[in-house]
């Protein structure tokens, strides 16, 4: 009961994280559009945030929990205090040295994961501009994280699940209430990013306080915890850095397409994330700890059929999805982003980019749950060789693609690098599969195919429904805000009761899918 207490609450932050989320974006899309100053935001948001991808929700969570665990279970409160503090002090001083650098080094970075920026319009000079205020998230992120590490150690889930909430929340104000009064409007999204990161690190103190475990940080480099700490972050960090790998080099070549390709890019790809990040995400989650402890018994029968009723909930949930972003793409962008500086060009543009994303949809979901089939058998290496794969898959097609559709005059070549990652992320996944059936780790059960023919009926139904309730963009473009979400609210929601009433009419159940494999 304990542990579904703590996931329902983290459950319910990052649910209501991605819904504010998407409420920035909507601010974001509002007052900036597709414009010059969302391109430079981008570029200097990203720059930390792979960053921050690299140390602070990945790699340094990977080492720094499991060995304070340790300490919290096996050792007494001061040893536990010592290494606390020497990792605050070690783990700080490093991180400051590092954003020291990103910001004396703003114009070298900017040149290099957006080259395309060098020119007139300024673009180059103001995401430096941005970066500046933007870098030093990365310190302050970094920090948060790990005081949510201690007390996710004590059993405090609470404050942390709400802390992502602290940064929607810092960025929409800035957009609304400090933005309108600079000189620079975007430069309030930058001066946001900074005052979040720092807000985000004081709202853990006091709840840190309350325990007993506020760091003193001490400069302990060679303290065995430390070491033992950076010793099981170098395999993470490296297997994060391919998927980053991925959005660097999305971003250099979208940078050389023209203003807006990045924005464009960003919005879609929020859309596409949305369903993910709460679904897919949510069931890699819950299957992870299922197989680490299947793996440990050796109890491989059980691994594969968690596994197997894994695939098929995602299968349930994105294939649908993917289908009704494809369909609905220009009543979504038009419903949600439409308005302000954000033009009915730029509606038509994200559509296609977003149709793009949501063909990797079923790609991306089944990612999530195969490489935690590796990770629970403690097969690191894998995984990553796999992802190198699809990194050269995604750059040899981003490549031909945007070249293919310049040639030919296509406004939306953007919509090329979106197919080119959903087409990595489906190899990505195909071979992870490969792999795991290869090796005879898992096995899929014989109804597969009576499973997927039935799926696919019930998503054909879906879609006839919601194309007969839908109407051309030019209809979604001229009516009021209010009838455009009040339409698109209809179609979703007669389209998922078309969806599910066919699943029970063909004789799946969905309550079958609650009770486990």
């Amino acid at each position: 009961m304990g542990l579904l207490k703590s996931t329902s609450i983290v459950s319910t932050m990052t649910v209501l994280s991605r819904i504010l989320g998407l409420v920035r974006d909507v601010v974001f899309a509002r007052m900036f559009g597709a414009t010059i100053v969302m391109d430079a935001f981008i570029v200097a948001n990203r720059i930390p945030n792979m960053l921050r991808r690299f140390f602070a929700e990945g790699a340094f969570a990977q080492g720094f929990v499991p060995v304070m665990a340790r300490y919290h279970e096996k050792n007494d409160r001061d040893q536990a205090k010592q290494f606390v503090d020497a990792v605050a002090g070690t783990l700080g001083l490093l991180l400051f040295m590092v954003t020291l650098i990103g910001v004396i080094a703003a114009p070298l970075l900017v040149l290099l994961v957006a080259p395309g920026f060098v020119g007139e319009d300024g673009r180059f000079d103001l995401a430096t501009a941005m970066l500046r205020f933007t870098f030093p998230y990365l310190l302050f992120v970094s920090l948060t994280a790990f005081a949510g590490g201690i007390l996710n150690t004590y059993g405090r889930f609470g404050a942390p699940a709400f802390t992502p909430v602290i940064l929607n929340l810092v960025l929409i104000a800035s957009a609304l209430l400090l933005a309108p009064y600079l000189e620079e409007p975007g430069m309030g999204l930058a001066y946001g990013v900074l005052i979040a990161g720092i807000v985000q690190l004081l709202f853990q103190i006091p709840f840190l306080a309350k325990i007993g475990a506020v760091p003193v940080p001490r400069w302990r480099p060679t303290h065995t915890g430390v070491r033992r700490v950076v010793r099981l972050m170098l395999p993470a960090i490296f297997g994060s850095s391919v998927a980053q790998i991925n959005v660097l080099l999305g971003g250099v070549i979208a940078s050389l397409l023209g203003v807006g390709k990045i924005s464009l890019l960003y919005y879609s790809d929020r859309l596409m994330e949305f369903p993910l990040g709460i679904f897919g995400i949510a069931i890699a989650t819950v299957t992870l700890p299922y197989l680490s402890k299947q793996a440990a018994s050796d109890s491989m029968d059980e691994f594969s059929q968690t596994v197997d009723w894994s695939m098929k909930l995602m299968v349930l949930i994105s294939v649908p999805a993917a289908a009704a972003l494809i369909v609905l793409a220009g009543p979504l962008v038009a419903t949600i982003f439409y308005g302000g500086a954000f033009s009915a060009f730029d509606v038509e543009m994200a559509a296609l980019s977003l149709q793009a994303f949501a063909i990797g949809l079923i790609g991306f979901s089944f990612v999530k749950i195969l490489a935690p089939a590796y990770f629970a058998r403690e097969d690191t290496k894998t995984p990553v060789r796999i992802g190198l794969v699809a990194l050269a898959v995604n750059f040899g097609l981003s490549v031909v693609l945007t070249y293919a559709l310049t040639q030919i005059g296509f406004v939306g070549t953007h919509a090329g690098l979106a197919l080119a990652i959903s087409v990595a992320a489906i190899v990505n996944a195909w071979l992870l599969y490969s792999g795991l059936t290869r090796e005879r780790i898992i096995s899929l059960s014989s109804d597969w195919v009576g499973f997927i023919s039935r799926i696919t009926l019930a998503t054909v139904v879906m879609i006839v429904c919601v194309l007969f309730l839908d109407h051309p963009l030019d209809w979604w473009l001229e009516v009021a805000a209010w009838e455009r979400t009040f339409r698109l609210g209809i179609i979703v929601s007669l389209g998922a009761i078309a969806y599910f009433v066919s699943l029970w009419l063909i004789g799946i159940r969905i309550s079958q899918f609650f009770k486990g494999p």
